[in-house]
């Protein structure tokens, strides 16, 4: 890449006595079918489609990882890091080189692997616990601690298929520290669920590696992987770019990003003489022109200082329960006076479709403020949405539907539910059988 050349990896052999993992001479390569034909007419009928290439995503990873270090993987997508940690635990081979494992390997790998959607909580902790393998007795010792990690309570008999994102995190995260493994290889898993439970899961992580576990972890989260892993590894194209001190390794690779963001962006344009000023339009519009196609935009004569979500109690939060209300607090500050503040919100799927949205002109409810600063609260009473991620958006406009501002995205939240479905909504419904009348009973 121009401007920056990657440093090369300094991998250095360890004390073996201390080596738990090693990895050498690390290749493997996937095919990329262009077309596959999905059935024997396609097969035979279309050869060609069966054409691929092969793909070279690691071509020669060292690496050597010390008894009770923490270790951060890092890199760009697409460079390698998720595979190389799935040879790693053993869930595929490399096509060269060599993995050498000395312990029980623990695994966070892919949210809910080894889970049957079927199966209750508790039966799938057995089932997972079973494949990191420990007996049923041994399952039976840690079982209550492993609920009580996961914060589950009632749900822990439910089927896995009910649960949100952050409940199939809280459960795969509870069992795999509950096994008493050796080595614990972690992918990007604890950027799901909610904050108290993420630092519940660190200040865990942090607590076994003192006592000795060595740890493994694939992140984009640049700051926790600084803050927890002793060392960093950066794979950057199927090889490992450097590797040391993670403060070191992740200065370098920041100043990586910082020049593959420099290079494509596009150089300015040279400034164009200023046009004279056109005669004024008497027919032009006073409105002011506005680029609607960012996430956030508006004329800010009235601005959106901060919005939070509130449970039931009262207290913030991201994470909202099906059937329990909750309210929005919506802070804002009035800059240019003069305006009818008009506020409204909006609720999408993670492709940003549309839900659910409204305002106050639409509810026919008072839009006059009390001050330039205050707070607007939108209250529900009852939260309908399917267990999953959404996304939330808020505004600000004026009587002429011109945004003041505007977030097209504001935040995330999750809602957790004990009800399945299909879709996003979930409506209250029963379901009646009853026997069809008789014809003589029809015809009185």
């Amino acid at each position: 890449m121009a401007g920056f050349k990657l440093p090369g990896s300094n991998y250095k052999k360890v004390n073996t006595r201390e080596v738990v993992i090693e990895a050498s001479g690390i290749h493997k390569k996937y095919r990329v079918y262009y077309d596959k034909g999905s059935s024997l007419k396609e097969k035979l009928l279309f050869h060609k489609r069966n054409l691929y290439e092969e793909r070279w995503v690691l071509k020669g990873v060292d690496l050597q990882v010390r008894k009770g270090e923490a270790v951060g993987l890092l890199g760009v997508n697409g460079c390698g890091k998720s595979t190389f940690l799935k040879l790693l635990s053993r869930i595929m081979y490399p096509d060269k080189g060599e993995v050498k494992i000395d312990g029980r390997v623990s695994c966070l790998i892919e949210l809910g692997a080894g889970f049957h959607p079927d199966l209750s909580g508790r039966e799938n902790i057995y089932t997972n616990a079973a494949i990191f393998g420990l007996t049923k007795k041994e399952i039976d010792a840690r079982l209550a601690d492993i609920i009580e990690f996961s914060e589950l309570g009632d749900y822990i008999d439910n089927p896995v298929r009910t649960y949100s994102s952050g409940m199939y995190m809280r459960l795969a995260f509870s069992v795999a520290i509950n096994v008493d493994a050796d080595i614990l290889l972690i992918d990007e898993i604890l950027a799901v669920g909610d904050a108290n439970f993420q630092e519940k899961c660190l200040n865990k992580l942090r607590q076994l590696k003192k006592d000795g576990m060595t740890i493994v972890i694939v992140s984009h989260d640049l700051y926790t992987i600084e803050t927890f892993c002793d060392r960093g590894v950066w794979i950057s194209d199927g090889v490992v770019a450097a590797t040391g001190e993670i403060s070191s390794v992740i200065s370098t690779y920041r100043e990586y990003l910082e020049a593959q963001k420099q290079e494509k962006a596009e150089p300015e344009p040279e400034p164009e003489p200023e046009p004279e000023e056109p005669a004024e339009d008497p027919n032009a519009s006073d409105e002011p022109e506005i680029d609607t196609t960012s996430d956030h935009f508006g004329t800010g004569w009235s601005v959106i200082t901060k919005s939070v979500f509130r449970d039931k109690d009262g207290k913030e939060t991201t994470c909202l329960k099906r059937g329990e209300p909750f309210s929005i607090d919506i802070h804002y500050k009035v800059n240019e006076p003069g305006h009818e503040n008009i506020f409204g919100i909006a609720f999408h799927c993670q492709n940003r479709d549309l839900i659910y949205g409204t305002n106050q002109r639409i509810d026919e409810v008072p839009t006059k403020l009390p001050s330039d600063e205050g707070i607007v609260t939108f209250h529900v009473e009852n939260m309908d949405l399917l267990g999953g991620k959404y996304i939330f958006s808020v505004a600000i406009i004026d009587e002429n539907e011109v945004p003041m501002d505007f977030y097209r995205n504001y935040c995330e939240f999750e809602v957790e539910s004990d009800r399945s479905g299909i879709g996003i909504v979930n409506f209250d419904h029963s379901w009646e059988i009853r026997k069809s009348e008789e014809k003589g009973e029809s015809e009185s």
